[in-house]
């Protein structure tokens, strides 16, 4: 990749170091490509933030709908900008990284926005530079609904192999993408996951659930179409296969903990007796299966 020199727009109303010295400091990525409504949208959520001492980043692919005008127009409340040709989403995610400067990055890309106008300042009051990462929940945000997810208490292993944190609720200390690695650029959805699931459960990076409901997710987005679940599929399997070999099952077999049967099997198991009969049926049931050679 070509080293960038961009245009460094510095907001200097934004800027009070004396009575924030020892808070860590926020970049906002958001990664655009001909999405000028969806810009539009992020900017003006971003800049209606009652917490302003925040370093904002806008990556752009080169977009020919009017975004790159867009961003020059307001170019005097971002930081740091630049509009040029990428190879991939991934990409442009890196490009942000290297450019910021903040001890914690968010990406909060063209279309998503925080949930309040106050989310930042509780976001930053929370941050305490001792976590790696720091998750909350999203708003899914469908065309015609929108529905709540929540992030768990812990992250585990279970839970990353099957779901994930959208990294629009993320806050990921930007030293760990230079101690781990910076998202891989190969990947077209799954590059945010491969490195979640890698720094918590390879090199348990600590983390914490900010217990708030941080972002609304523009659900239109390419990893959120059902064309694409079998190829998300197949490239989460070649991450568990290269960082964890000795996992023995597959992504579809802990799939199905999470389903509806699945949840049902677990709630069976919190009670000894429903427990102790399940295990007799289905010990029944095994004497009638064909055995395993192995």
């Amino acid at each position: 990749m070509n080293t960038i020199t961009p245009p460094l727009i510095e907001n200097t109303k934004n800027h009070h170091p004396s009575n924030l010295a020892n808070i860590p400091k926020i970049s906002i990525i958001t990664v655009n490509l001909n999405n000028l409504a969806g810009l539009q949208k992020t900017v003006e959520n971003l800049l209606s933030q009652t917490f302003k001492e925040f370093e904002f980043i806008i990556i752009d692919g080169g977009s020919k709908d009017g975004s790159k005008e867009y961003i020059q127009n307001i170019s005097e409340h971002l930081h740091k900008w630049v509009s040029e040709p990428d190879n991939g989403i991934y990409n442009a995610m890196n490009k942000g990284i290297r450019m910021a400067t903040g001890e914690y990055i968010c990406f909060l890309n063209s279309g998503d926005i925080f949930l309040e106008n106050t989310t930042l300042k509780s976001v930053h009051s929370k941050l305490n530079g001792n976590i790696g990462i720091y998750y909350g929940d999203m708003i899914w945000d469908e065309i015609k609904r929108k529905r709540l997810i929540p992030a768990p208490a812990k992250l585990s292993f279970p839970f990353l192999l099957i779901h994930s944190i959208n990294h629009q609720s993320c806050f990921i200390k930007k030293s760990l993408f230079d101690e781990i690695f910076y998202y891989n650029e190969d990947f077209q959805i799954i590059s945010d996951w491969e490195f979640l699931i890698y720094a918590v459960c390879k090199k348990e990076i600590p983390t914490k659930h900010l217990e708030m409901t941080v972002s609304v997710y523009d659900a239109n987005g390419i990893s959120s179409h059902i064309a694409n679940q079998k190829s998300i599929c197949a490239d989460r399997q070649m991450v568990v296969d290269k960082y964890f070999p000795l996992f023995d099952f597959t992504a579809k077999d802990v799939a199905i903990l999470y389903e509806k049967r699945g949840k049902q099997f677990l709630r069976i198991r919190k009670h000894k007796f429903a427990y102790r009969t399940l295990k007799w049926f289905m010990s029944l049931i095994l004497v009638f299966l064909p055995k395993k050679h192995n």
